[in-house]
């Protein structure tokens, strides 16, 4: 689905008066989430496991923290394997990616991001999924969301915030972006990562209840080379707008945007659409790598992806908090 407007604040009265509309429905998706994890039985796998997930629907920059997280791991020794549910795909799992075989239609988009950088698993099943990944080898397992999923046991969970829009309008799920009440969420988180400036004031809202760690998505050097161009960017992330932004901040000219719904599965005829669209703007259609995967294979060589990565403003706080979850594991080991 496209994120809407007024879960952050556009619409104007109309926009909150519908918040306001919608939040019995919102109650009871609350109480849904409530009783679903009241009734869980979470397993705890056989190697410690570390969440990386979100108190809102959409994208909040959980797989490049994912990507960024497993660097660090790398950095001490240890190779960990990513865990995902593989939303969009159709594969329920528990199965290994493999970049060879699987598509995004297979195994989704998030997971094809993930097996680029690691081994990883893909499972409906969160605890099947690690049982299948520790059999394999993995040591330590990072999981991409899955942070309201009781079926496994999580040792540390860190949840992402957009620093630019952070909870939104405060409504839970159709109100708002909420999936869950934020104080309830981050009662069972061990840190928060914000993306990007603080705009929203999170820091401040934790007021030290939590630690707090600080991170931007920047694009990969080859990027650079969009400083100057004109191009026609397209999207279908969480939040569209900003990788709109990144582009300018690049010093892109953007003379048009095109945002689709979140995970949308492109068709051939909506890329030459847009392909046909930037040839006559004299423009070059750009897009990110998440959405690349989704494209059909033959048409990917006409749209230019611009890769991002995660980067910490302090290092040396995130090796802090994962000492205590690693200490006394094995270095070296392979990657399951």
């Amino acid at each position: 689905m496209r994120t809407p407007g007024f879960w952050y604040g556009s619409g104007g009265a109309a926009g909150a008066a519908l918040g306001w509309a919608l939040a019995p429905l919102g109650a009871l998706y609350g109480l849904a989430g409530r009783l679903r994890m009241a009734a869980g039985h979470p397993e705890r796998a056989a190697a410690p496991v570390l969440c990386v997930g979100n108190l809102v629907a959409g994208g909040a920059g959980k797989t490049p923290v994912c990507i960024a997280v497993a660097e660090a791991l790398r950095a001490r020794g240890i190779a960990p394997a990513f865990l995902t549910r593989g939303h969009g795909g159709r594969e329920r799992g528990p199965l290994a990616v493999d970049l060879g075989i699987h598509d995004s239609a297979a195994v989704g988009d998030e997971a094809l991001l993930l097996a680029a950088h690691g081994r990883c698993w893909v499972a409906r099943d969160r605890a099947a999924g690690a049982r299948a990944a520790v059999t394999a080898g993995a040591s330590v397992l990072v999981m991409d969301d899955g942070f309201q999923n009781p079926g496994l046991a999580k040792d540390l969970s860190l949840i992402v915030v957009d620093g630019a829009v952070g909870f939104g309008n405060g409504r839970l799920i159709p109100a708002g972006p909420l999936r869950e009440p934020v104080e309830r969420g981050l009662a069972r988180a061990g840190a928060v990562v914000v993306m990007g400036e603080d705009r929203t004031g999170v820091e401040r809202r934790l007021a030290g209840a939590l630690p707090v760690l600080h991170a931007r998505l920047e694009p990969v050097e080859s990027a650079r080379g969009l400083a100057g161009q004109t191009v026609l960017a397209f999207a279908g992330i969480g939040r569209p707008e900003k990788f709109f932004a990144t582009l300018e901040a690049l010093g892109a000219r953007v003379v048009e945007r095109a945002a689709f719904a979140d995970h949308h599965p492109y068709r051939p005829e909506e890329v030459m659409a847009l392909v046909d669209r930037a040839t006559a703007l004299g423009a070059v259609p750009v897009t990110t790598v998440k959405d690349a995967v989704r494209l059909p294979e033959p048409l990917r060589a006409l749209v230019r992806a611009v890769p991002v990565r995660a980067v910490w403003r302090d290092p040396a706080a995130l090796d802090r908090l994962l000492a205590p979850l690693l200490s006394g594991l094995p270095t070296g080991v392979p990657n399951g």
